[in-house]
């Protein structure tokens, strides 16, 4: 046993083997993996080997195209069979439905370069005549997908990690860990310590133990996994492709003259929640027939060669599952040199390589070269502390695994974990929840007689014109929105004025009472964090973020506090509810119920200012995201209820009504207004995005102020774009949808929706900037059909010139 090792990676399977092949190949050579049992041992030897490329977000389809091109050249780099074959996939699809779906998955490869080809049932019953047909309405095709096999693969990384340096220890059990401060220095394992000065956890069903070894929250749940493996069957074509069935819940790929056949059942089984034993290396779980039958039924109906077909065995291997069905990936936020890489929802194979790489650039060079978002551990919050939640959550996103993903769906288990001071009020009045980061977020209201519940529907969904009318309420009248799901953060002390100017690109140094937007960029002068900064004092700022991204600022934000005390941070996520007063009629509503003086005079457009609304303190930002005049109300929590039934009350005389989440949604997009997450990403500089009035090069040195200084000398390379398409009808565009130039594909969409202001579908694109030309012919695909669109030449197509905002 090595002394000390600069990284130490724990687990031997494909993930793990990856990350030490791709650490090596960027240069870093003092690399170990730590396995207890044998490479491959824990769930990669027994998977099924599958390796598909199309994901619905485009940075991990990406990342699994990167896989592909690894497993097309790892053979001949290293000398070991991976049995890798690029034998393409075939979808079946046997509803309309299904259809919409493999033509937004073709749309969606055409905007990657990858073919996927819509064809009719005898196109595919000819590249895989063991089908039956029966039921079959279409069909696509993806010639690069492929299958492998797991073992051989993973060898082959290890290989290449070995010859560049790496060290390999098999048969080595981790027992425990030495901390120094917020720090891993020493693992200890059955054969000896080791220190390390980073470590990367990559044990699979593991990782969830393993974390709580090392005090890190990693919410993946084992689940049972079986398939089918067939004995040789007579008369079996050579060279099929892989099939997917996702309307019978399976999958099928050749193996030696027979079929391996699985699936994802609707009730799946969770195993081992509590901790997977160590010394389960190399095992499978007895096969259960009886539960596998809902899909060998299914099974016999879509290959009826099954039917006659010898049993070789049935395989049940635990595999680690996730509760959104993403794998998890990047810095522990607890540690501060831990990295997780586990839960790949049975796709690890297909992931493996392009993990591999990404997990080297985070550890290397500080942050990945996708921006792979949803695979960051940081998305989770604390109600994924719940054993309970995960195991509950993961059982429904497992069941879903192969069903239709239709467009805002929402998921039923472990819901209502967290509650504003008015979800009763607001469910008495038609709200119709959602869920983001644990939050119950009301998505729209039905009216009196209308079922309070959403249409599965790839078409114009049951609360378009219900959504309609909130939006149209806030354009000419008043509406509450109930915000409280804002992470909010207040950091003070003698150096936060100093501090904060350094992490964001904007000038903080404004007088008390001013609300400053700003973005918080990396050394690269791409986006970090999009926020608001209210300055109460001095020396106190409260910032608001987006509500699925608090741990994700937060971690950004400590990570850069000074260690001498003059600054702390505090989440007052909490201590606040917010309603939002938005519309023409707001300030008439709120000059009701306050002495203060809210006109523009007495409260200007982006300041803050303390109110007493009827008997409650409140703190209000004079902020707005849809484009009208507004107010956003922070309220101790415990005068909430109060504040919303006074303005209730208050506001019935000039036609108030509520509003959700998707009339934010219509109106941010006619306004021309960029969302965190959608179109602020780390891919993109604040010049990128048209916020270049955010970025104070005059101050002093802040964080990405060089980068920025040269993006703006250089003039930005893309241009978020608004483009425009008249259909004649509303569109529910799908998400990633290519935009077109004579063919050829400039970008995707990032945000979409239908502006009822302006009645137009509207959607935002990232296009590189010698092409944004509103002169220019531009066209946009969507569900395979494909649309004339307009480039507008403002973003802003509502009141571009802000006097709804500013009066």
């Amino acid at each position: 046993m090595l002394d000390s090792a600069q990284v130490i990676i724990i687990g031997g399977g494909i993930v793990g083997c990856s990350t030490a092949y791709h650490l090596t190949k960027m240069g870093w050579k003092d690399v170990v993996i730590l396995e207890k049992g044998e490479l491959t041992s824990g769930s990669t030897w027994h998977a099924a080997g599958l390796v598909g490329q199309l994901r619905s977000e485009r940075n991990i389809t990406r990342m699994l195209q990167y896989s592909v091109s690894l497993y097309d050249q790892l053979e001949a780099e290293t000398g070991l069979a991976t049995d890798w074959k690029m034998s393409g996939c075939l979808h079946l699809a046997s509803t309309p439905e299904r259809m919409y779906e493999l033509r937004k998955g073709a749309t969606t490869a055409r905007s990657f370069g990858l073919e996927m080809e819509i064809i009719s049932p005898p196109e595919a019953y000819d590249l895989c005549p063991i089908i039956s047909l029966d039921g079959i309405v279409g069909a696509a095709f993806m010639p690069t997908d492929g299958q492998a096999d797991p073992a051989g693969i993973t060898q082959a990384l290890a290989k290449g990690a070995r010859n560049r340096g790496a060290t390999i220890y098999e048969h080595t059990l981790v027992t425990g860990f030495g901390f120094d401060k917020n720090r891993v220095s020493v693992v200890k394992t059955d054969q000896g310590d080791i220190k390390c000065e980073i470590l990367v956890n990559c044990t699979g069903i593991w990782g969830y133990q393993v974390g709580e070894m090392l005090g890190i929250n990693i919410p993946v749940v084992p689940f049972q996994h079986q398939f089918l493996v067939t004995e040789e069957i007579e008369g079996m074509p050579p060279n099929l492709p892989t099939i997917r069935d996702k309307d019978s819940l399976l999958y099928y790929k050749d193996e030696v003259g027979g079929l391996v056949m699985g699936g994802y059942e609707r009730n799946g089984i969770p195993w081992g929640v509590d901790g997977v034993p160590n010394d389960f290396i190399s095992q499978l779980l007895e096969g259960d027939f009886d539960h596998f039958q809902q899909l060998s039924d299914p099974a016999m109906r879509r290959t009826p060669c099954l039917a006659e077909a010898g049993i070789s065995r049935l395989v049940n291997g635990p595999e680690g599952f996730t509760p959104d069905g993403d794998a998890i990936m990047g810095p522990a936020p607890e540690r501060d040199n831990v990295f997780v890489a586990v839960g790949f929802n049975a796709f690890g194979i297909a992931a493996g390589g392009g993990a591999g790489r990404m997990m080297a650039e985070w550890i290397i060079e500080g942050e990945p070269s996708l921006d792979i978002w949803p695979l960051d551990i940081r998305r989770f919050g604390p109600y994924h502390k719940s054993r309970r939640y995960n195991v509950e959550r993961t059982a429904e996103l497992y069941g879903k695994h192969y069903t239709i993903h239709w467009p805002g769906e929402e998921h039923d288990s472990a819901r209502g974990v967290r509650r504003s001071p008015l979800y009763f009020l607001l469910k008495e009045k038609g709200a119709v929840y959602g869920a983001k980061y644990g939050w119950e977020r009301a998505n729209w209201f039905a009216p009196a007689g209308i079922k309070p519940a959403d249409d599965h529907t790839f078409e114009v969904p049951n609360w378009f014109e219900h959504v309609a009318a909130e939006h149209r309420n806030a354009r000419e009248n008043v509406v509450l929105i109930d915000q409280s799901s804002f992470c909010k953060f207040e950091v003070e002390g003698t150096g936060a004025l100093t501090f904060l100017n350094r992490l964001c690109a904007n000038q903080i140094d404004k007088p008390v009472g001013k609300v400053i937007y700003t973005q918080m960029c990396n050394d690269r002068g791409t986006i970090e964090c999009d926020l608001t900064i209210g300055r109460l004092a001095e020396d106190r700022f409260m910032l608001v973020v987006g509500t699925a991204f608090g741990l994700r600022a937060s971690c950004w934000i400590n990570k850069h506090l000074p260690s001498d005390g003059s600054v702390k941070m505090k989440d007052m996520t909490s201590a606040y509810a917010v309603i939002n007063v938005i519309g023409p009629k707001s300030r008439e509503l709120i000059q009701k119920l306050t002495g203060a003086d809210v006109s523009n005079d007495g409260f200007p457009f982006g300041t803050c200012k303390n109110l007493t609304i009827g008997y409650a303190p409140v703190l209000s930002y004079r902020v707005t995201y849809v484009g009208e005049l507004g107010y956003e109300l922070y309220i101790p929590t415990e005068f909430a209820a109060y504040v919303y039934e006074s303005l209730w009350e208050s506001g019935q005389s000039l036609n108030i009504r509520n509003a959700g989440y998707r009339a934010i949604a219509s109106m941010h997009l006619e306004k021309g207004y960029a969302d965190w997450g959608s179109e602020l990403t780390p891919e993109y500089s604040p010049f990128d995005a048209g916020l270049g009035f955010c970025v104070a090069l005059d101050k002093d040195d802040f964080i990405g102020k060089a980068a920025l200084a040269k993006a703006k000398a250089d003039g930005p390379k893309w241009k978020l774009c608004s483009f425009t398409i008249d259909a004649g009808h509303p569109l529910m565009l799908q998400g990633s949808a290519p935009i077109l130039q004579g063919g050829k594909v400039l970008g995707v969409t990032c945000s979409s929706g239908y502006g009822h202001t302006v009645r137009k579908n509207i959607c935002y694109a990232y296009i590189p900037v010698e092409q944004a030309d509103p002169n220019n012919a531009f066209e946009i695909e969507t569900y395979k059909t494909i649309y004339n669109a307009t480039l507008e030449s403002s973003r802003s197509l509502y009141d571009p010139e802000r006097k709804k905002i500013i009066h």
